[in-house]
């Protein structure tokens, strides 16, 4: 499943954003996204093994700064950067079933993403066997499908890349840079694996393989899209479809049929990730309610918590979808995810490196890296949409603002705690 939400977000709906920013190295940018995800994952890896727990993040952030605002608010971000990427995965839906009819726009777009959170919503509420089995199957088909079409593209074109600006522009190594946050958000999916250590076999073992399994694969069928792309449409081409590139590059590597089949690949990807990202998202606020984090109310519905998450998620992926193009979608996530992984990587480092035996340098790399990738896409962002920056401030200010008045404490002593 964490496969299945990275590779639903990553490919379809990021690769002509990433593009955009680093221009004709942006495969490059995948594999420095993969470098830095690697060395986030880390921490994650070792808290899992040393507590696999139900709780994921949620017990992550609660081992290092106790069941204070500070974890509460980053674990808040946490779950808020999940629903922003169902929103972001609907839209990219909706454009790619549209595009054999030429819409790019208007209001079918949000109403398909809207119809297929929906969609998500329905087979979520048939159970958990349900939303793992569908997720097993379409993640297996996405995952053979994609990489197909990247070796696909890169044989037609004789295996050659030639993805250069036609027009003479210019991209900055601030740009490259920042476009590593965007590809850091087509890896955050391996986060919804550290909730699994209730349910999984070895999971002082298991967790951090499936982590370090999950990355690998989505490196791989990442790279081979990069170069297929990159090898049938220039840089403008691809900044032009930023939103629905894959089938752009599709027809010229592989004529009409080819991209009638993508155009089906992304159908069946984008709705399995919001699928997948529904249950994570929808399990992680369940559990985040019974640790006592965050507040519930049940607003006269009926049913366990986690039904009643599952409708906030879809409610506010729904809205998202509405309001918000691609792009700024996309800014939010990486904002919101950047700042709370950086939150982990430093209560890791402060509070339980010794205990769980983990390398101060690797800990310390990856909050250099968190924090260096931030300052450049802020200073892009705020270059090309200073408003998604402001949305962005002010969103993440009142996270930890009403986490503070509702729990009347940043941090609480450290316990131990059952999840």
């Amino acid at each position: 499943m964490g496969t299945g939400v990275m590779i639903g977000a990553g490919i379809f709906a990021l690769t002509g954003q990433i593009a955009q920013l680093a221009g004709p190295l942006f495969p490059l940018a995948f594999i420095a996204g993969a470098i830095v995800t690697s060395f986030s994952a880390y921490s994650y890896i070792q808290m899992s093994n040393a507590w696999p727990s139900a709780g994921g993040i949620g017990m992550i952030l609660q081992k290092c700064y106790g069941p204070g605002a500070v974890a509460a608010g980053a674990a808040l971000l946490m779950a808020l950067s999940m629903v922003i990427a169902e929103s972001l995965v609907a839209r990219t839906f909706a454009t790619y079933v549209l595009r054999p009819f030429d819409i790019t726009g208007g209001p079918l777009v949000p109403a398909l993403a809207v119809g297929v959170i929906v969609f998500a919503f329905l087979v979520n509420i048939a159970g958990n066997r349900s939303v793992g089995l569908f997720s097993l199957v379409m993640a297996s088909i996405k995952i053979g499908g994609i990489a197909l079409f990247g070796i696909a593209a890169l044989w037609s074109s004789g295996f050659q890349f030639a993805a250069a600006s036609e027009s003479g522009q210019t991209f900055s190594i601030t740009g490259f840079i920042a476009s590593v946050a965007l590809a850091i958000l087509a890896f955050k999916g391996f986060t919804t694996i550290t909730n699994s250590g209730a349910e999984i076999t070895d999971p002082h073992r298991n967790v951090g393989q499936a982590i370090t399994i999950s990355i690998a694969l989505c490196v791989v069928v990442y790279l081979l899209v990069a170069f297929g792309v990159g090898s049938s449409l220039t840089i403008d081409q691809i900044v032009a479809a930023r939103d629905y590139s894959l089938a752009e590059a599709a027809e010229p590597a592989l004529g009409q049929v080819g991209f009638y089949l993508t155009v089906l690949l992304a159908a069946v990807a984008t709705a399995s990730g919001v699928l997948a990202s529904v249950f994570a998202v929808s399990r992680m606020l369940a559990m985040l309610t019974d640790m006592e984090m965050i507040p519930h109310s049940h607003f006269g519905m009926s049913g366990s918590i986690q039904r009643h998450t599952l409708v906030y998620t879809v409610v506010i992926a729904s809205v998202l979808a509405v309001f918000f193009d691609l792009g700024r979608i996309a800014s939010l996530g990486a904002f919101f995810y950047l700042v709370m992984d950086m939150v982990v990587q430093w209560g890791v480092f402060r509070f339980r490196r010794k205990e769980i035996g983990a390398a101060a340098p690797v800990l310390l790399m990856a909050l250099a890296f968190d924090g260096v990738v931030l300052v450049a896409f802020t200073v892009m962002k705020l270059q090309s949409d200073p408003a998604i920056v402001l949305y962005a401030g002010i969103a993440i200010a009142a996270v930890f603002m009403f986490e503070r008045f509702y729990l009347s404490r940043w941090l609480a002593p450290q316990a131990d705690h059952e999840h």
